[in-house]
This record gives C-alpha cells, sequence and structure tokens, in this order.
C-alpha cells in the first residue's frame, strides 16, 4: 500500500452510521493521517431504526441511541456545524460558521431528512410532527405518553406503517392516509401490500387509501385534517411520514453528479462529475449515494438501508487507502428489515426489480411466508414473514441468478404451490411514501451542454 494513501488529510461530511463506520475503517485499514468528521446535528453517531420502535413504545429513551464505537477513530469531530459548500479546485468543504476545511480526499455520507409537509405554515402546527432525528423521535413519544385521542399517520411506508403499530401497541386509535392502493406497495408490490392492509385493519388502524391529505386544520394546535374524498379526521397528533429527502444541496456548485436522486457514483463509491468523469479523491457512502449494481443491470440504486450504510462505507474508506489494483466494488445484495403489528418482515435484493412474485413457502392466511421475486426469469428479491431462517438461501439463489420461479422442495412449503403472478409494483408518483429502494435508472439528473472555450 502507498503511504501517502496512508497519510494526509481525509474529511467525512456526515456524522451518522455511514461516516462513523467510515472512519473506523480508515483507522483499521492503517490510515495515520489527520480525520475529521463534519455533522449538522450536535450529537454523537446514534442508531436511527430504534427511533420508530422502542423509542416510540416507550422502551427506550430517545438519548439512548448512540452508536457503540467498534474503536476510536482518533478524529476531530465537527457536531453542530452544517457543510454548506464544496470547492473541487482548491479541495475545501466549506462549514455554516465561516469556516472551511482542506481535503486531500472526501467522503460524502451526508444521508437523507424527513421530507416535511410541503404547506409550511400547516407543517409548524404544535402536533405535527416527522420522525428523523433524536429531537424528532423525543418530541413524538412524549405527545404519546400523553395519550392523544388520535393520530394521524401520512403515508404508509415502513416508517409510516412502525409509527402505526406503535400507536396501536399503546393503544391510541390512529388513521393512516396512503395515496396508493395499499401500505408498503411501493416497496413490496401488490400481493404483500394486500397482505399489509388486511394487518393494518385487523390491529385496528382506521386506514385510508386512495387518498390524500390535503389541508391540516388547527389554530396553533394541528385539530385534524381534510382528505381528498371530502372526509375530515380530527386528532390531536399528526405524523408526516412522506419519506425522505436526499442531503445534497450543500453539493449545488461543487460540479459533482449530485441532485435530488443523490451523489452518483461508481461501483468502488468513487463520486462522479457532472459529466460522468470517475473522480479520485471524493467517495460517497450510505443513503445519500447512486450506484450502479450488476445484478440488477446497472441500474443506479439508492438505498436507505442500515446494512448498506455499513457496507458502503467500509467498501469507501477501503479505496480511499488503497491503490487501484487493491480497490474492491460495493457488490453487496440489498438487505432491511422492519418490526410491525408483532410480525417480523425481512427482504433481500430489490423488491421493485421484478415482474412476477410467488409464495414460495407458508401463507398469507398463516401470516408466515416466503414471498420470492422475479425479473425476466431469475430471482430478483426475497421477502419473509417471520420464516427469517430461509433468508440466507434466497440470497445465494439471488447472488446466482438462479432462475424463476424457484425450485420446489422447501421442508415446510405448501402442499400446493402458489403459480407466480405479476408483482404490481406501482409507479413511485402515485404513492404518498417515498421507496427505501430507488431504481433510478442509468441516466443523469439532468442534460447538459458544454461549451468548449475555442483555442
Amino acid at each position: 500500500m502507498s503511504s501517502d494513501l496512508r497519510s494526509g488529510r481525509i474529511v467525512i461530511v456526515g456524522a451518522s452510521l455511514a461516516g462513523l463506520r467510515a472512519a473506523e475503517t480508515l483507522r483499521e485499514k492503517g490510515f495515520t493521517g489527520s480525520l475529521t468528521v463534519v455533522g449538522d446535528e450536535p450529537h454523537p453517531p446514534y442508531d436511527r431504526p430504534p427511533l420508530s420502535k422502542q423509542v416510540l413504545l416507550g422502551k427506550a429513551a430517545a438519548t439512548s441511541v448512540e452508536l457503540p464505537m467498534r474503536r476510536d477513530p482518533e478524529a476531530e469531530w465537527r457536531l453542530g456545524v452544517r457543510a454548506t459548500g464544496l470547492d473541487p479546485m482548491e479541495k475545501r468543504v466549506l462549514l455554516a460558521d465561516g469556516g472551511s476545511l482542506p481535503f486531500d480526499r472526501l467522503l460524502i455520507a451526508t444521508g437523507t431528512r424527513a421530507r416535511p409537509w410541503p404547506n409550511p405554515d400547516e407543517g409548524a402546527l404544535d402536533g405535527v410532527f416527522t420522525l428523523r432525528t433524536i429531537e424528532d423521535a423525543g418530541r413524538l413519544a412524549e405527545r404519546l405518553d400523553a395519550g392523544p385521542r388520535r393520530v394521524l399517520v401520512i403515508g404508509a411506508g415502513f416508517t409510516g406503517s412502525e409509527i402505526a403499530s406503535a400507536c396501536r401497541e399503546r393503544g391510541i386509535d390512529v388513521t393512516v392516509a396512503e395515496r396508493g392502493p395499499a401500505p408498503l406497495v411501493g416497496a413490496l408490490g401488490g400481493i404483500l401490500g394486500k397482505f399489509a392492509a388486511r394487518l393494518h385493519r385487523t390491529h385496528g388502524v382506521d386506514l385510508r387509501t386512495g387518498v390524500t391529505v390535503t389541508a391540516l386544520r388547527g389554530n396553533g394546535r394541528f385539530t385534524g385534517a381534510d382528505l381528498s374524498d371530502g372526509s375530515h379526521v380530527e386528532a390531536d397528533v399528526a405524523v408526516v411520514a412522506l419519506g425522505a429527502v436526499r442531503n445534497t444541496e450543500w453539493l449545488a456548485d461543487s460540479g459533482l453528479a449530485a441532485g435530488p436522486r443523490g451523489v452518483a457514483c461508481d461501483a468502488g463509491c468513487r463520486a462522479f462529475d457532472m459529466y460522468g468523469i470517475v473522480t479520485d479523491d471524493v467517495f460517497v457512502a450510505g443513503d445519500v449515494a447512486r450506484f450502479p449494481h450488476p445484478l440488477f443491470e446497472y441500474q443506479m440504486l439508492s438505498l436507505e438501508h442500515w446494512g448498506n450504510a455499513v457496507e458502503q462505507a467500509e467498501v469507501a474508506a477501503h479505496n480511499m487507502v488503497s491503490p487501484g489494483p487493491r480497490r474492491r466494488p460495493h457488490l453487496t445484495v440489498p438487505a432491511f428489515w422492519s418490526s410491525q403489528f408483532g410480525l417480523n418482515i425481512k427482504s433481500v435484493g430489490v423488491p421493485t426489480f421484478s415482474d412476477q412474485v410467488v409464495i414460495a413457502q407458508g401463507s398469507v392466511e398463516d401470516e408466515r411466508l416466503v414471498a420470492v421475486y422475479g425479473y425476466r426469469g431469475r430471482i430478483t428479491a426475497a421477502v419473509t414473514i417471520n420464516m427469517a431462517k430461509w433468508l440466507e438461501h434466497y440470497q445465494r439463489l439471488i447472488e446466482t441468478a438462479a432462475p424463476f420461479p424457484p425450485e420446489p422442495g422447501a421442508a415446510d412449503r405448501r402442499a400446493a404451490a402458489d403459480f407466480p403472478i405479476p408483482s404490481d409494483v406501482p409507479d413511485p408518483k402515485v404513492l404518498s411514501h417515498g421507496p427505501t429502494v430507488a431504481l433510478t435508472g442509468h441516466l443523469p439528473d439532468r442534460r447538459l451542454t458544454r461549451v468548449w472555450p475555442a483555442g
């Protein structure tokens, strides 16, 4: 390994999961130079999944979710300071406090933030919440502790569904409003979307699908909402769960291929500039990254997954301190999990990259199953409900491009095998909630015309 790659100045912008794991990995790989981690929140890196689960259920305090460090990364932590720009020529990160940080190599790990309610005045009503940060979770949990008469959840993706589940477990009445045909349909397709709808209603959720919230009402304090079907929901609390916004605005003048869908990079986590030329000193990892994956026809993926943030951060850090021949690609099969209404939902692959699905094991009626997804005759994803032991098996099938539908023979498969049906993945534009996995195609965010100087 070249000694100059193990020295110099590295700046990581983003002090969350990806930023922390990258910092640790840099030291594990022998980096001895200056390491600075910048974060806009005042907290050390913390774990977000418990915020919509244990914290909302009152089983953990919002302040108790700090991420453990595998080792001391010996970094300078610049917390509570937002990055406002990047000067690629001078190789400096510009900061909101007026300062700047020089770097030899940069890792962008700025992640996402909660998509706000589109009307700022309505979103500012007391009782209207989003859920993304420690402060968000703490305030919402405190309001749930007070025993509201009803909670309105706007958006039925994973976060919205987990919030609804927590409310019902607390005995709080909850209404969920979703523009699409069913909860989770944008992530899991039609058959499991219908299953999720039945699950919500079985547990007492007032589920409204095919509708939008047109206005939040109240005089200083939220009292209810108007829906597009003409109905009105009276509630004390509204939680806006409309998905996430990738934190790329600070890169607008950087010359990088950064936009609403993330920062584009190659499989080695090296950022592309706006003309598709790969950089060698700027890397990307975590929720903000947009990267190609060979298992999914090299489409650019954007993932909001815990495991992806960890593994991509480790690949990025390895490549930042490794010469070209020793660099490695980020080829991990996407995986995520959710806990809601007493069920454990886990997935590998990309369910939305599919045209068919089959219930390969178990059954919807038993609330215990494996749904396997295929695209053009090969397996691309599997989702388990209370059958997580089978994930490793299906991950191997995905990695080897095994034919779809899968071969029969699992010990607890239903006697009468189901046949593949269309996976019925809707256009994300018809949903209230944003996808946690976004297939963003092969094209850049905008078309460019370059005018070359004469001579």
